[in-house]
Order: structure tokens, then C-alpha cells, then sequence
């Protein structure tokens, strides 16, 4: 792995955490738990999975890229990998995701020994976990994984849309995205991830006809993804949530 070429150098800052129950780890500068003390594991497929189409809508591609906002202990991601995994005739997986304070190695084993059946696939991505400033390129059970570290608002904007491989300063040149699990911290707590101005690039860097999944209903929110081009309803959330909102860029 490698920072991209054109990024300021910056510091990495693991994020302080509290940890619940045992395993359910909560960020202390946003008060805000990773996952659901309900199931981290469940509200993953129902949320984003599931909110997303998938994994039904992996059959039949030659590739798929989803992007994500909010990595944290990387739950979605291997959620999803398990899942593609059981495809027989699975397309390329690309997944992208931007985090600002990544855990230690430390933190991310603790947080996901709560997974046992994600285990094989946990320690292979603990074993690659070394982030660096920057983009960091990884290959995990034979999908690529684009961890931006840093600021999402600045990295996003690095990304070239409409061919795969690497751009020439290092950051990935990707194909439209397919999926989106917009998983940023509550956005009380944490709006830069839910920020207008994001989530229509967002929407620029989507193909026709690509989906997003949260666990938010939140009005504004809800404006700012209409306001960026995508159509979207609202669906029955996880555990008692009463709504999350799922999208499609028409």
C-alpha cells in the first residue's frame, strides 16, 4: 500500500473508542457506536445489502463497484465479501471506501473477533492492515479493496470515473459505481460526510442506474441526496428503526 502522489502528507489518528458490551465499539469525538447493538452483522445485510439489491444483483455482471462512505471496522466490506463469495458466477468486486480516523490493528481485531463466521476473511484483512495517508490498494480473497485514508471531501475529488486500473498520481481510476453505502457516523454528529457538495459528486461518479443504502432518514439528508440526483424512498429500517432510505440514480 501507498499514499497517492499529489496528497499533503497528514498524520494518521486512530480514533478514540469506549467499547460496549464487550465488542461494540463506540468513536468518543462523535459519540456514536460502528454498528448496532442489536447485530452489527444483520444491520449490515439489511441495510446495505439488502437495500442495495444485493447480493442478487452480482449474477450476470463482469464487474461491480461499490463505494462506501465510512469504513470503521470494515463490517460492510467483509459482509459483502462473504456474500459475493457464494456466487457461482461472480463478477469482478471492487469496493471503495473512505475513512478519516482508521482503527489500529488492534482496535479492528477486537471489534471484529465479534464475528466469528467473517473470521477467515477478518484475519486475511488483518493481516494486509497497514494504512497509509492517501490511497491504499488491497487485494482481499480476490477483490480489490481502495481504502482512501484522509479527508472524504478532498479524496473524492481525485477519483476518474469510467475506466478501471490507476490514475497516474496513484489514486484509483475506477468504473461507475454500482452501489453506495453511505455509512458515515449520525449525521448530528458527523454531517461533512452527508455534505451537499459530497454527495453529488457522488452522484457524478455513479452509473445510470446504480443504487445507495443508509440507515439515516433524516430530512436534510434526504434533500441533499434528492438535490444530487438520486430518486429516492424510504424502507423499513433494522431493529426498530423505523425508516432508513435506499436510492437510484436514474
Amino acid at each position: 500500500m501507498r499514499p497517492e502522489g499529489n496528497l499533503k502528507i497528514m498524520s494518521i489518528k486512530a480514533p478514540d473508542l469506549e467499547w460496549l458490551q464487550g465488542d461494540v465499539p463506540r468513536a468518543e469525538g462523535f459519540n456514536d457506536t460502528y454498528f448496532s447493538k442489536a447485530g452489527g452483522l444483520a444491520e449490515t445485510r439489511h441495510v446495505f445489502l439488502q437495500g442495495n439489491g444485493l447480493p442478487g444483483r452480482f449474477d450476470g455482471c463482469e464487474r461491480f463497484t461499490i463505494a462506501e462512505f465510512g469504513f470503521g471496522t470494515g463490517l460492510n466490506f467483509l459482509t459483502t465479501l462473504a456474500a459475493w463469495q457464494e456466487r457461482t458466477n461472480r463478477p469482478d468486486l471492487t469496493f471503495l471506501t473512505f475513512e478519516l480516523f482508521p482503527m489500529t490493528g488492534e482496535q479492528l481485531a477486537r471489534a471484529l473477533a465479534a464475528f466469528p463466521e467473517l473470521a477467515p476473511l477478518a484475519e486475511e484483512l488483518l493481516q494486509a492492515w497497514s494504512p497509509e495517508p492517501g490511497w491504499n490498494s488491497l487485494k482481499i480473497a480476490g477483490a480489490n479493496l481502495q481504502i482512501g485514508i484522509g479527508d472524504a471531501r478532498e479524496l473524492i475529488g481525485e477519483l476518474n470515473a469510467g475506466m478501471a486500473g490507476e490514475g497516474e498520481g496513484g489514486e484509483p481510476a475506477i468504473a461507475p459505481i454500482d452501489a453506495w453505502y453511505l455509512d458515515g457516523f449520525s449525521p448530528a454528529r458527523n454531517p461533512e460526510l452527508w455534505d451537499a457538495d459530497l454527495l453529488k459528486v457522488a452522484a457524478d461518479l455513479t452509473a445510470h442506474g446504480g443504487t445507495l443504502a443508509t440507515y439515516t432518514a433524516a430530512g436534510w439528508v434526504r434533500r441533499n441526496l434528492q438535490a444530487a440526483g438520486f430518486e429516492i424512498e424510504k424502507a423499513e429500517g433494522f431493529a426498530g428503526k423505523r425508516e432508513m432510505v435506499k436510492g437510484r440514480k436514474p
